[in-house]
């Protein structure tokens, strides 16, 4: 008996020096695409898209930092697809690109004009196909997650990566809120999700609650403990 084809497919394509994983990815069934945070490198993600067979129908955005969103504007004028994401809150983000790429060596990084301003709970179409959206804030107020729940997939930017979780010390950053984004929103998706993080290699929710060092079951219930307040009763002295 033969296996029934995965909904979608996807290439993973590092861009920029900070080797963002910009992620292609496709319905099976039309072919038709979406690229998720277009950092650079506009040209090699053209031929990328054309050697797959594929026709380009979205771009999506995780959050507004340069590395992940430098290249939107290029890749819009070039195709004429719409923008979709991030929230609203990564405006300010947006507005800094060019600033950023200057500062980064990438002088070709632009801001953009987002068609469609994404929120938790949204719905985004590919094809024959759809992605849940989920507000994840803390690495940026305005991130948020694409998750493909039949093929158990999720490309989660910068908030979760093999081992490690997104830095929070850029402005409006928020540790706690990016706790929380994590163990409320990306765990009760199921330990079987594999996401593709903003950098490095793809791991799965279930060897992250294991291992990572920040956000593991182990490492959140102790920090849990540590930041517990225990009242002793009137009745009882200490010692």
């Amino acid at each position: 008996m033969s296996q029934a084809q995965p909904p979608i497919r996807a290439v993973i394509a590092p861009v920029t020096p900070l080797q963002q994983n910009c992620t292609i990815v496709w319905c099976a069934k039309t072919l038709k695409a979406a690229v998720i945070d277009p950092g650079g490198e506009v040209p090699r993600l053209m031929k990328a898209i054309a050697d797959q067979g594929l026709t380009l129908e979205k771009i999506w955005i995780t959050h507004g930092h340069m590395d992940h969103a430098g290249g939107a504007a290029e890749l819009k004028r070039l195709t004429g697809v719409p923008i979709e994401g991030p929230h609203k809150d990564d405006q300010f983000w947006i507005d800094q690109i060019q600033m950023s790429g200057e500062m980064y060596g990438i002088p070709e990084a632009r801001s953009f004009v987002t068609d469609r301003w994404l929120d938790d709970g949204d719905v985004v179409t590919l094809g024959g196909t759809e992605f849940e959206v989920l507000h994840c804030p803390g690495h940026t107020p305005g991130h948020v997650i694409f998750f493909h729940r039949e093929a158990r997939f999720a490309q989660v930017g910068d908030v979760l990566f093999q081992g490690s979780i997104g830095r929070t010390d850029f402005p409006r950053g928020n540790h706690q809120n990016l706790l929380d984004s994590i163990t409320q929103k990306l765990w009760p998706l199921g330990g079987d999700v594999r996401f593709v993080p903003g950098h490095g290699p793809m791991s799965s929710f279930a060897a992250e609650r294991r291992s990572n060092p920040y956000v593991s079951d182990l490492a959140i219930e102790a920090a849990n403990i540590q930041g517990a307040d225990f009242v002793i009763p009137k009745n009882m002295s200490p010692g």
